[in-house]
């Protein structure tokens, strides 16, 4: 499946599933380490656990490449490796402190569903 139609899949799943200010990063042929990333926040550590669980189960459903999760004990950051896309579930205080949104914006990626460039 190509990497847009998988990235709408998992972002509309979270939306669903009340991940809070989900941002999807296109670094397609920018020379990055994957096609897109995938940035929500949590209400809670529990929620982001649930969440990444939920990401797991369908990257197993849908039969989307899966690699390896980091994070998901403490909570606070849990990255979610499927190969061409990486999840990144945040608490927004720690969203808030690595601004991933801004490190990858401004003509290294451009913010898919703004519409807009970082």
């Amino acid at each position: 499946m190509p990497t847009p139609e998988k990235l709408a899949i998992m972002k509309a799943w979270l939306e669903e599933h009340k991940a809070q200010h989900v941002e999807s990063i296109d670094l397609a042929g920018k020379g990055a380490f994957t096609d897109a990333l995938l940035v929500a926040s949590a209400t809670s550590v529990r929620h982001a656990q649930s969440l990444a669980d939920g990401i797991s189960a369908l990257c197993s459903e849908k039969n989307f490449e899966y690699l390896r999760m980091e994070g998901y004990t403490a909570g606070q950051w849990i990255l979610v490796d499927c190969n061409d896309i990486v999840i990144n579930i945040f608490q927004e205080s720690v969203r808030d402190l690595y601004k991933l949104e801004a490190l990858w914006g401004d003509g290294a990626a451009a913010l898919l569903g703004r519409g807009e460039p970082a």
